[in-house]
Order: structure tokens, then sequence, then C-alpha cells
């Protein structure tokens, strides 16, 4: 692809395309904003075409494939078919009216479903194009970067930066600010000797988080704040059943230490920044590596639920690679579903950036006190990847 010609400080125009699931946006966003702050660009959010069915199999994956290969009017023409043609009248509009041309601008999408499109315009515009995550279809060397997790195990190539984690949208320097004002919205017991945040997911094709187990499992974390007069924040997510939030909203009305329970379907307010904020130790459940990693990335305390884990011919053909990974007799990219998130979660253990959810996470440490506050290491790999991109933007493109 020839070189767009673009300045050597980093991208002149950012623009995000957003596939609308909280997760991926969040790891865009993340990337973006510190590239923002790195250069002065401003980010756009452009939300890709949603397809369904056949026809997303054969424009996203079988056809997308050729994405690469496609000069720039069959893109163009790829682009009307999928019902983007709206994304380069908007891509043209925002730059027209910078007074910039598409050659310094930086294309970023997360997910299968939006890569394409920012695949598609880079090359139109002669931009550049920044992939979050593993791409289904196209291949990651397609992309001028490719942000991808470790637990991906991607192969070694010079345009991939491998991350610990998912990267996040949470900015360090935003946390008490946010933390205030959550404070304000939900406000601390006077007497609090601290604060806990319990953040929880929901079902998925490798987890479950049941009535049985919210019965179960938050209890004893409900009990040992109370009895430690530490304040609880608790959320769910969008993928928490309505019989676990109902089970949920039953429970915490008996612990007055509860200072807040946030219903994610009930509710559009994310109260996660301001739970990172203000709660000095975080109880996330396994099933979502995101909220793990925004976590990690406040630098707090991060001690690791594990939920019901989902059996059958699928659990079992999981366990059956992971052995075969074991014994070295199958490459450790091809692990999969559980035991690719294990992997990920012993080393991040490892680390010293997560904990299991032991007894001793139940024991206030006497150097918390009053203070609601025990920052650990953190890990930013939005900042880092933005680090990379801005390092990296001056070199000649392939």
């Amino acid at each position: 692809m020839p070189s767009g010609g673009s300045g050597p400080g980093g991208p002149s125009l950012i623009f995000i395309l957003s596939d609308a699931i909280r997760g991926h946006l969040s790891q865009s966003r993340g990337v973006a904003g510190w590239l923002s702050r790195f250069t002065g660009a401003d980010v756009v959010e452009m939300e890709a075409p949603g397809i369904e069915g056949k026809r997303r199999v054969e424009l996203l994956k079988v056809r997308g494939r050729r994405l690469p290969r496609m000069k720039p009017h069959e893109l163009a023409a790829w682009l009307d078919e999928t019902g983007g043609a709206e994304l380069f009248d908007s891509m043209r509009r925002e730059l027209a009216s910078r007074g910039l041309t598409g050659a310094g601008a930086l294309f970023i999408a997360a997910g299968s479903s939006a890569a394409p499109f920012a695949l598609a315009l880079a090359r139109i515009a002669r931009g550049r194009s920044c992939v979050m995550m593993t791409p289904s279809a196209i291949p990651a060397s397609s992309f001028d970067y490719a942000v991808v997790p470790w637990h991906d195990h991607p192969r070694p190539s010079p345009n991939v930066l491998v991350t610990l984690g998912a990267p996040n949208s949470i900015f360090p320097d935003e946390l008490k600010r946010r933390g205030w004002e959550l404070a304000e919205r939900n406000p601390p017991s006077e007497e609090s000797r601290g604060r806990w945040g319990l953040m929880i997911g929901g079902d998925d094709a490798n987890y479950s988080i049941s009535e049985e187990w919210i019965s179960m499992a938050l209890p004893p974390i409900l009990s040992a704040a109370e009895g430690l007069g530490i304040d609880l924040y608790i959320t769910t997510s969008r993928r928490t059943s309505a019989g676990a939030e109902e089970v949920l909203s039953l429970l915490a009305p008996l612990y007055p230490s509860v200072r807040m329970l946030l219903l994610a379907s009930k509710e559009d307010f994310n109260p996660v920044p301001g739970m990172l904020g203000l709660c000095s130790r975080l109880f996330v459940t396994e099933d979502s590596v995101s909220m793990v990693s925004e976590a990690i990335t406040a630098g707090r305390e991060v001690f690791l639920l594990r939920v019901g884990r989902r059996g059958g011919a699928r659990s079992a053909l999981q366990d059956a690679t992971s052995w075969l990974v074991r014994r070295r007799l199958l490459p450790g990219r091809l692990l999969w579903g559980k035991p690719r998130f294990d992997a990920l979660f012993d080393l991040l253990r490892r680390r010293g950036l997560l904990s299991e959810m032991l007894p001793r996470a139940l024991r206030i440490p006497e150097s918390e006190g009053v203070s609601p506050h025990v920052d650990g290491p953190a890990l930013n790999e939005s900042r880092r990847a933005a680090e990379w991109i801005v390092e990296r933007w001056s070199e000649p493109r392939a």
C-alpha cells in the first residue's frame, strides 16, 4: 500500500468505526483517546452498518477477505453494497471541515463487524488502519497496525502489538473525578472504613452466572463488608440474566453496606469508571476479560470471582485442546474458550496484577484504615498501544 505522506507526529484525525458493542468501543476509545492526548487530533465516531444472516457471511466474511486486494473503486462499490456509503460521505465531510486530506487519518475498529469498514475507508482515503483484537476474516497483516491480546496468540509481525488483557478507555488521571461524581450520586456512609466494588458479568458460551451462583457466592462478600464497615458498590452488565438480577435485587437490601446496586438492564448509566475511582478493592467475575482489564488499569486490588462453567461437548473439546497444548502437541494459539482465558488470568496472577478470590480478600488490611485507595501495579495497554502507533507513524509503509 503506498505511503499516505502524513506527518511524523502521528495521525491528524482519528476515526473510530463502531459495531455498538460496549467492550469493543471501549478498546477503540482507549487507544484513540491516548492518541488524541499525544497528538491533539480530533476523534470522530461512526457506526458501521449492522449486517445479519447470510448477507453478513457473504459481505463481511467471504468478500471481506478480498478487501485487501481491492482497488479504491471496488472498495467504494463494496461500501455501497453494505450500506456503508454514508460512512464515506461522513469521512469526507469531517476531513473537509478541518482542511485535511485522508493521508493523515487513522481508522480504528474493534471486532470483526467493524474492522472491514475501517480497512476499506483507510484504503480509499490513503490513510492508515488499526484493528483491535484478531479479525476473523481479514488477516492482521492487512492493517497498518494490529493491537492483539496475548491470549489470542498472534503470530509475530512488525505491525502487531501484543497486549496483556484488553485495552480500554479507563484514564487513570480522570478516576478521582469520576469517583467523586459517583460518591455524590451514591454517598458513602459517614463511618465507612473503605469501599469495595463488585462487578458482575453474565452468561455466554463458556460461563454461567445463575440465580444459584448469586445466592451462594455473594453473601460471604456482603457479610464481610458489613462486618468490617466497608461500603459496597455493585453493578451488573448487559449480559447478566434477568433471574440473576432479580435475586441480587432481593439480596442487596438485606445489607446496609450496599451503597449502590446498579442493574444494567434497568439503567443506561455506566458506573464502572466511578467505581474504579472510588473503590480500593474490586471483585470481578471471570467471564469478562474487559472488566478485569479495566480494574487492573485503575491500579486497584483485583480479585477474580470464579463462576459457573458450561459443560457438554464444547467444553470437552476445549479441555482436549488444552491437554494437547500442554503436551506441546499443538501450538498455544489453538487454545480456545475457558482454557485460553485461564492462561491469561494465570499470567496476570504471576505478574502480581490479579488475585484469586480467597478468604484473605475478605479481611481488611491494616494499611487500609480509612483510606479509599490501595494502589497496586497498573497496566495501561491503551496508552502503550497509542505510544507504539506514534513511534511507528513515520516509518515507511509496505
